[in-house]
């Protein structure tokens, strides 16, 4: 089974991507959406509360209040990482087993930190969604509650463009579009498919 892991800054356009995979039949797990799931969790919530305080609103984590305690002391990153990564993880390692067992050749794992957190060494591939740094700014400045601070603040946890790029196997460029994109994600998987039908080949010699 191959695993491809995704990423990309803010912006760039990982989750259209992500989509694009699902599109062609590719199992998907998305690390942020697990998060999203986890801060309803009301024992995550707890800890999460004790930590942050003023974080939870009616049992559930406020996205908005904790980048508000966030943005107050950015170092408190690692304590929030160090309650959320490991039940990410877990998730993470749940969603492997159930497709190597249902026999899946090639899964998608989408993690916006990839190479912050050492991702890297957990897929055999990676994908990086990547555009133009004006395409990116604006795509980011148009979301509601969005500002220059809270994207600086961001671009700061990120590993910069160029790195990614520089450290991928693939790029999809989402600049150009959609179709274009998808043809890409096509052409990726062309090629991955490809490699491990030369390896099964190989394995069964």
């Amino acid at each position: 089974m191959i695993v491809i892991g995704l990423t990309g800054s803010i912006g760039m356009g990982k989750t259209t991507t992500a989509g694009l995979f699902s599109e062609e039949g590719i199992p998907v797990h998305d690390a942020d959406q697990v998060v999203h799931d986890l801060y309803r969790d009301k024992a995550v919530a707890q800890a999460i509360e004790l930590a942050f305080p003023g974080s939870v609103i009616g049992g559930e984590v406020d996205r908005r209040k904790l980048s508000e305690n966030l943005a107050k002391n950015p170092a408190n990153f690692k304590k929030l990482e160090a309650i959320v990564h490991p039940l990410v993880h877990e998730r993470e390692r749940v969603f492997l087993d159930e497709q190597k067992h249902a026999s899946q050749p090639i899964v998608l794992l989408d993690i916006p930190l990839l190479f912050e957190t050492g991702g890297q060494q957990r897929v055999d591939v990676i994908v990086v969604a990547s555009c133009a740094e004006d395409i990116q700014r604006q795509r980011v400045l148009s979301r509601p509650g969005m500002t220059q601070e809270k994207l600086d603040l961001i671009l700061s946890r990120q590993l910069p463009d160029a790195e990614k790029r520089a450290h991928a196997d693939f790029v999809v460029d989402t600049g150009l579009g959609i179709d274009d994109a998808r043809r890409q994600v096509k052409t990726i998987l062309e090629t991955l498919r490809a490699r491990s039908s030369r390896s099964g080949k190989t394995d069964n010699a």
